[in-house]
């Protein structure tokens, strides 16, 4: 098993004018303890369950740039990007330009958006649930084009490309790989089986069921089911003692023998000095071999 650290919450000491060194340093601490890949939200005011919407929250892909030039090896993604922030053409050049400045280390993670309030609040287009989805698919159907040797136009219901051209491409063979969030049984997993590369499902007493509509979804469409990473979204609270880390490392079990590869997660504390040594001393070394 895999972990990645997902960073949500960019209300550190010291404000504003301390987060780039702060965050800076987060990201290589990340890197040094072993962490496969690092991720941030694609929100624009922070979510309720972490704070009010007040609170700092930094734009995804200007993060990730920055992120990947104060790193040197762990994979960068959203997790995950709302489809109707971005026009699709513009959303693949943003990850094909990550993906070349970074050396090959970046990973499109999408999803249908749900965030209504912020898009209100900042002007930007939040469609109906199901025009969300039927535009979900058709940027899937763009990047993979956009990543492909055809440069030619793309007529969907929704969007219309004429020439779907990019140049440079992406590094990443045979293109970035694209991680689908959410867990609806009908759409998004249907879509994971037919367009994806990753699963990222919350970590929930439902997740074994989750996984197996996928298999279900994959039989139907003729995909190896085992060709997809399947990944979790949860939390890591190793206490503020380390007293919850063999309980955190039991846990990591438990997903592995449900098939999960990957444990995205926050990590209570992130940005106070030593708060990542723990993953590193303990967590990350116990999981390796899973």
């Amino acid at each position: 098993m895999k972990l990645g650290l997902h960073i949500a919450d960019f209300t550190w000491d010291g404000g504003p004018a301390a987060l780039r060194q702060q965050l800076g340093e987060v990201a290589r601490g990340a890197e040094r303890a072993g962490y496969d890949r690092v991720s941030v939200m694609d929100h624009v005011w922070q979510i309720g369950h972490l704070g009010p919407p007040e609170h700092e929250m930094l734009e995804a892909y200007t993060a990730l740039g920055y992120l990947a030039a104060v790193t040197e090896r762990v994979k960068l993604l959203t997790v995950v990007t709302a489809v109707v922030y971005r026009e699709p053409g513009l959303l693949a050049k943003a990850v094909t330009t990550l993906d070349v400045l970074s050396g090959g280390r970046a990973m499109l993670g999408i999803g249908a958006a749900w965030n209504e309030e912020e898009s209100r609040g900042l002007g930007l287009f939040f469609p109906s649930t199901s025009e969300r989805f039927e535009r979900l698919e058709e940027a899937l159907q763009i990047c993979q084009q956009m990543w492909s040797e055809d440069d030619g136009p793309y007529e969907g219901k929704h969007y219309r490309l004429e020439r779907t051209l990019n140049s440079p491409q992406a590094l990443s063979r045979p293109h970035p790989p694209i991680l689908i969030g959410g867990a609806g049984e009908q759409k998004t997993l249907r879509m994971v089986a037919q367009y994806a590369d990753a699963c990222n499902i919350f970590d929930s007493p439902e997740l074994a069921h989750k996984l197996q509509v996928l298999r279900g979804h994959c039989e139907r469409l003729g995909r190896d089911y085992d060709e997809i990473e399947k990944t979790v979204q949860t939390r890591f609270d190793l206490g503020p003692r380390g007293e919850r880390v063999e309980q955190t490392i039991e846990h990591l079990h438990e997903l592995a023998d449900l098939g999960i590869e990957v444990a995205h997660g926050t990590l209570a504390g992130v940005s106070r000095p030593g708060a990542l040594d723990l993953m590193a001393e303990r967590v990350i070394p116990a999981v390796d071999a899973l």
